[in-house]
Protein backbone atom coordinates (compact mmCIF):
# COMPACT_ATOMS: atom_id res chain seq x y z
CA UNK A 1 0.00 0.00 0.00
CA UNK A 2 1.15 3.88 -1.09
CA UNK A 3 2.13 5.90 1.89
CA UNK A 4 2.78 8.86 -0.03
CA UNK A 5 1.83 12.22 1.54
CA UNK A 6 -0.19 12.52 -2.48
CA UNK A 7 -2.45 9.78 -2.28
CA UNK A 8 -5.60 10.07 -1.56
CA UNK A 9 -7.38 6.71 -2.28
CA UNK A 10 -6.11 3.44 -2.25
CA UNK A 11 -7.53 0.38 -2.62
CA UNK A 12 -5.30 -2.91 -2.79
CA UNK A 13 -6.80 -5.89 -3.75
CA UNK A 14 -10.34 -4.72 -2.15
CA UNK A 15 -13.57 -7.43 -2.79
CA UNK A 16 -17.12 -6.29 -1.67
CA UNK A 17 -19.91 -8.99 -1.18
CA UNK A 18 -23.92 -8.32 0.07
CA UNK A 19 -26.08 -11.04 0.14
CA UNK A 20 -23.74 -13.95 -1.16
CA UNK A 21 -22.59 -11.43 -4.77
CA UNK A 22 -20.10 -9.73 -5.17
CA UNK A 23 -20.26 -5.88 -6.10
CA UNK A 24 -16.36 -5.59 -6.43
CA UNK A 25 -13.75 -8.28 -6.96
CA UNK A 26 -9.79 -7.46 -6.81
CA UNK A 27 -9.84 -4.23 -7.45
CA UNK A 28 -6.99 -1.69 -6.86
CA UNK A 29 -6.96 1.46 -7.71
CA UNK A 30 -5.07 5.16 -6.50
CA UNK A 31 -6.15 8.34 -6.83
CA UNK A 32 -3.76 11.41 -6.25
CA UNK A 33 -3.53 14.71 -5.66
CA UNK A 34 -4.57 17.14 -8.85
CA UNK A 35 -6.17 14.42 -10.17
CA UNK A 36 -9.85 14.18 -11.87
CA UNK A 37 -11.31 10.40 -12.03
CA UNK A 38 -13.94 9.59 -14.20
CA UNK A 39 -15.68 5.63 -13.47
CA UNK A 40 -17.17 4.56 -16.22
CA UNK A 41 -19.34 1.38 -16.52
CA UNK A 42 -22.87 -0.27 -17.12
CA UNK A 43 -25.46 -0.74 -14.65
CA UNK A 44 -24.51 -3.18 -11.55
CA UNK A 45 -20.56 -2.73 -12.33
CA UNK A 46 -20.00 -1.87 -8.93
CA UNK A 47 -19.69 2.23 -9.88
CA UNK A 48 -20.90 3.90 -6.81
CA UNK A 49 -19.85 0.69 -4.52
CA UNK A 50 -16.29 1.96 -5.43
CA UNK A 51 -17.29 5.47 -4.62
CA UNK A 52 -18.89 4.20 -1.01
CA UNK A 53 -15.20 3.29 0.16
CA UNK A 54 -13.61 6.13 -1.54
CA UNK A 55 -15.83 8.06 1.21
CA UNK A 56 -15.55 5.82 4.09
CA UNK A 57 -18.53 4.75 4.25
CA UNK A 58 -18.23 0.89 3.58
CA UNK A 59 -15.99 -1.71 4.55
CA UNK A 60 -14.44 -3.72 1.85
CA UNK A 61 -15.26 -7.57 2.92
CA UNK A 62 -11.67 -8.75 1.63
CA UNK A 63 -8.49 -6.23 0.85
CA UNK A 64 -7.59 -2.75 1.72
CA UNK A 65 -8.88 0.45 1.71
CA UNK A 66 -6.74 3.67 3.04
CA UNK A 67 -7.42 7.12 2.62
CA UNK A 68 -5.38 10.21 2.91
CA UNK A 69 -2.78 6.91 4.15
CA UNK A 70 -4.96 6.01 7.02
CA UNK A 71 -6.44 2.08 7.02
CA UNK A 72 -10.01 2.34 7.29
CA UNK A 73 -10.31 0.41 10.37
CA UNK A 74 -7.86 1.86 12.27
CA UNK A 75 -8.97 5.25 11.87
CA UNK A 76 -11.55 7.72 13.17
CA UNK A 77 -13.78 7.79 10.26
CA UNK A 78 -15.61 11.37 11.75
CA UNK A 79 -12.05 13.27 10.65
CA UNK A 80 -11.71 11.73 7.33
CA UNK A 81 -15.05 11.88 6.20
CA UNK A 82 -14.58 15.88 6.90
CA UNK A 83 -11.92 15.95 4.49
CA UNK A 84 -14.45 14.32 1.68
CA UNK A 85 -17.15 15.66 0.14
CA UNK A 86 -19.80 13.62 -1.25
CA UNK A 87 -22.55 14.08 -3.64
CA UNK A 88 -24.60 10.68 -4.27
CA UNK A 89 -28.57 8.89 -4.17
CA UNK A 90 -26.96 6.47 -2.48
CA UNK A 91 -26.11 8.81 0.56
CA UNK A 92 -28.85 11.38 0.68
CA UNK A 93 -28.28 14.84 2.40
CA UNK A 94 -31.24 17.00 1.46
CA UNK A 95 -31.74 19.80 3.30
CA UNK A 96 -36.04 20.78 4.32
CA UNK A 97 -37.63 22.11 1.57
CA UNK A 98 -38.35 25.11 3.24
CA UNK A 99 -34.39 26.03 4.13
CA UNK A 100 -33.29 29.35 1.87
CA UNK A 101 -30.42 27.79 -0.49
CA UNK A 102 -27.38 29.72 1.18
CA UNK A 103 -28.14 28.40 4.87
CA UNK A 104 -28.84 24.81 2.62
CA UNK A 105 -24.55 25.47 1.83
CA UNK A 106 -23.72 26.68 5.05
CA UNK A 107 -24.74 24.50 7.56
CA UNK A 108 -22.43 22.06 6.14
CA UNK A 109 -19.48 23.57 7.68
CA UNK A 110 -21.20 22.12 10.96
CA UNK A 111 -22.25 19.11 9.64
CA UNK A 112 -26.23 19.71 9.80
CA UNK A 113 -29.65 20.13 7.71
CA UNK A 114 -31.38 22.73 8.60
CA UNK A 115 -30.63 26.28 9.90
CA UNK A 116 -31.09 26.11 14.19
CA UNK A 117 -29.21 27.85 17.05
CA UNK A 118 -25.07 27.26 15.58
CA UNK A 119 -23.30 30.17 15.04
CA UNK A 120 -21.15 31.02 11.96
CA UNK A 121 -18.65 33.13 11.02
CA UNK A 122 -17.87 35.80 8.11
CA UNK A 123 -15.34 33.10 6.80
CA UNK A 124 -17.92 30.95 6.79
CA UNK A 125 -20.63 33.16 5.67
CA UNK A 126 -18.24 34.49 2.89
CA UNK A 127 -17.51 30.81 1.71
CA UNK A 128 -21.04 29.76 0.89
CA UNK A 129 -21.63 32.79 -1.10
CA UNK A 130 -18.38 31.98 -2.99
CA UNK A 131 -19.72 28.52 -3.73
CA UNK A 132 -22.97 29.82 -4.26
CA UNK A 133 -21.15 32.15 -7.10
CA UNK A 134 -18.78 29.59 -8.70
CA UNK A 135 -21.07 27.31 -9.23
CA UNK A 136 -23.90 29.51 -10.61
CA UNK A 137 -26.28 29.76 -7.44
CA UNK A 138 -25.69 33.04 -6.52
CA UNK A 139 -29.38 34.03 -7.96
CA UNK A 140 -30.95 30.83 -6.10
CA UNK A 141 -29.48 32.36 -2.10
CA UNK A 142 -32.79 33.67 -1.26
CA UNK A 143 -34.77 30.66 -2.71
CA UNK A 144 -36.21 28.30 -0.74
CA UNK A 145 -34.30 24.94 -1.36
CA UNK A 146 -37.57 22.94 -2.17
CA UNK A 147 -38.94 25.55 -5.12
CA UNK A 148 -35.44 24.61 -6.96
CA UNK A 149 -35.25 22.38 -10.13
CA UNK A 150 -32.93 19.60 -10.18
CA UNK A 151 -30.08 20.76 -11.75
CA UNK A 152 -30.43 23.84 -9.62
CA UNK A 153 -30.59 21.63 -6.47
CA UNK A 154 -27.43 19.47 -7.93
CA UNK A 155 -25.55 22.54 -8.11
CA UNK A 156 -26.69 23.11 -4.42
CA UNK A 157 -25.38 19.85 -3.74
CA UNK A 158 -21.84 19.97 -5.13
CA UNK A 159 -21.90 23.89 -3.47
CA UNK A 160 -22.77 22.43 -0.07
CA UNK A 161 -20.15 19.48 -0.26
CA UNK A 162 -17.87 21.92 -0.93
CA UNK A 163 -18.32 23.86 1.97
CA UNK A 164 -15.24 22.05 5.01
CA UNK A 165 -12.90 22.92 1.89
CA UNK A 166 -12.11 19.06 1.30
CA UNK A 167 -9.13 17.35 -0.09
CA UNK A 168 -11.37 14.84 -2.27
CA UNK A 169 -15.14 15.12 -4.29
CA UNK A 170 -17.02 12.48 -4.98
CA UNK A 171 -19.94 13.24 -7.37
CA UNK A 172 -22.13 10.07 -8.75
CA UNK A 173 -23.85 10.42 -11.43
CA UNK A 174 -23.92 14.51 -11.12
CA UNK A 175 -25.54 14.80 -14.66
CA UNK A 176 -28.57 11.80 -14.74
CA UNK A 177 -31.60 12.88 -14.88
CA UNK A 178 -30.84 16.68 -16.20
CA UNK A 179 -32.00 17.61 -19.16
CA UNK A 180 -29.40 19.43 -22.40
CA UNK A 181 -29.35 22.47 -20.59
CA UNK A 182 -29.21 21.85 -17.30
CA UNK A 183 -26.42 19.17 -18.23
CA UNK A 184 -23.86 21.33 -20.31
CA UNK A 185 -24.55 24.36 -17.43
CA UNK A 186 -23.19 21.70 -15.17
CA UNK A 187 -20.30 20.05 -17.40
CA UNK A 188 -19.39 24.04 -17.73
CA UNK A 189 -18.80 24.45 -14.42
CA UNK A 190 -17.45 20.94 -13.76
CA UNK A 191 -15.01 21.98 -16.22
CA UNK A 192 -13.30 25.26 -14.58
CA UNK A 193 -13.74 23.57 -11.33
CA UNK A 194 -11.08 20.41 -13.12
CA UNK A 195 -9.13 23.43 -14.46
CA UNK A 196 -8.41 25.21 -11.05
CA UNK A 197 -5.34 24.15 -9.37
CA UNK A 198 -6.18 24.75 -5.90
CA UNK A 199 -9.45 22.56 -6.19
CA UNK A 200 -9.46 19.14 -4.50
CA UNK A 201 -8.87 15.87 -6.46
CA UNK A 202 -12.06 14.42 -7.88
CA UNK A 203 -13.90 11.43 -9.06
CA UNK A 204 -16.89 11.56 -10.81
CA UNK A 205 -19.23 8.63 -11.70
CA UNK A 206 -21.22 7.79 -15.11
CA UNK A 207 -22.79 5.45 -17.90
CA UNK A 208 -22.05 7.78 -20.41
CA UNK A 209 -18.87 9.55 -22.02
CA UNK A 210 -20.80 12.66 -23.06
CA UNK A 211 -21.07 13.77 -19.39
CA UNK A 212 -17.24 14.23 -19.04
CA UNK A 213 -16.16 17.22 -17.59
CA UNK A 214 -13.37 18.78 -19.84
CA UNK A 215 -10.11 18.72 -18.24
CA UNK A 216 -10.43 15.04 -16.71
CA UNK A 217 -7.04 13.70 -16.36
CA UNK A 218 -7.83 9.99 -15.45
CA UNK A 219 -10.48 7.22 -16.20
CA UNK A 220 -11.49 3.74 -14.58
CA UNK A 221 -13.80 1.39 -16.15
CA UNK A 222 -15.66 -1.31 -14.33
CA UNK A 223 -17.64 -4.06 -15.39
CA UNK A 224 -19.31 -7.00 -13.72
CA UNK A 225 -17.03 -5.79 -10.22
CA UNK A 226 -14.09 -5.93 -12.02
CA UNK A 227 -11.11 -3.60 -13.57
CA UNK A 228 -11.48 -3.46 -16.96
CA UNK A 229 -9.20 -0.92 -17.67
CA UNK A 230 -7.76 2.21 -15.57
CA UNK A 231 -5.31 5.21 -16.45
CA UNK A 232 -4.75 8.23 -18.32
CA UNK A 233 -7.87 9.42 -20.33
CA UNK A 234 -5.84 9.22 -23.94
CA UNK A 235 -5.32 5.84 -23.46
CA UNK A 236 -8.30 4.36 -21.43
CA UNK A 237 -10.99 6.29 -23.24
CA UNK A 238 -10.60 4.68 -26.42
CA UNK A 239 -12.81 2.50 -28.30
CA UNK A 240 -11.18 -0.88 -27.49
CA UNK A 241 -11.71 -0.58 -23.50
CA UNK A 242 -14.87 1.34 -23.84
CA UNK A 243 -16.31 -1.42 -26.08
CA UNK A 244 -14.95 -4.04 -23.60
CA UNK A 245 -16.85 -2.46 -20.54
CA UNK A 246 -20.16 -1.87 -22.28
CA UNK A 247 -19.86 -5.44 -24.18
CA UNK A 248 -20.83 -3.46 -27.64
CA UNK A 249 -18.76 -2.49 -30.38
CA UNK A 250 -17.88 1.45 -29.63
CA UNK A 251 -16.09 3.92 -31.97
CA UNK A 252 -14.94 7.08 -29.81
CA UNK A 253 -14.45 10.01 -30.99
CA UNK A 254 -13.44 13.53 -29.21
CA UNK A 255 -14.26 17.76 -30.02
CA UNK A 256 -12.64 20.26 -27.88
CA UNK A 257 -11.71 17.69 -25.22
CA UNK A 258 -15.29 15.98 -25.09
CA UNK A 259 -15.94 12.68 -26.08
CA UNK A 260 -18.86 10.73 -27.91
CA UNK A 261 -19.17 7.12 -28.63
CA UNK A 262 -21.49 5.35 -30.45
CA UNK A 263 -21.98 1.77 -31.76
CA UNK A 264 -19.51 0.95 -34.54
CA UNK A 265 -20.91 1.11 -37.80
CA UNK A 266 -21.08 -2.94 -39.16
CA UNK A 267 -18.58 -4.16 -41.95
CA UNK A 268 -20.24 -4.34 -44.85
CA UNK A 269 -21.29 -7.26 -46.45
CA UNK A 270 -18.28 -9.47 -48.27
CA UNK A 271 -19.24 -10.15 -52.09
CA UNK A 272 -20.17 -13.61 -52.85
CA UNK A 273 -17.87 -15.32 -54.48
CA UNK A 274 -18.35 -16.20 -58.03
CA UNK A 275 -20.55 -19.17 -58.79
CA UNK A 276 -18.65 -21.77 -61.24
CA UNK A 277 -20.67 -22.61 -64.60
Amino acid sequence: MSGMADTIVCLDAVTVRRDGAALLSDVSWTVSAGERWVVLGPNGAGKTTLLLLAAGRLFPTRGQVELFGARLGTVDLRELRYRIGLVSPAHSETPPPDELVRDAVLTAAWSVLGRGQEEYDDVDIARANDLLRQFGCWALAERRYGTLSEGERKRVAIARALMTDPELLLLDEPAAGLDLGAREALLRRLTRFAADQTAPAMVLVSHHVEEIPVGTTHALLLRGGRVVAAGPVAETLTAGPLSACFGIPLEVSTHAGRYTARMAAAPPPRPRAATAV
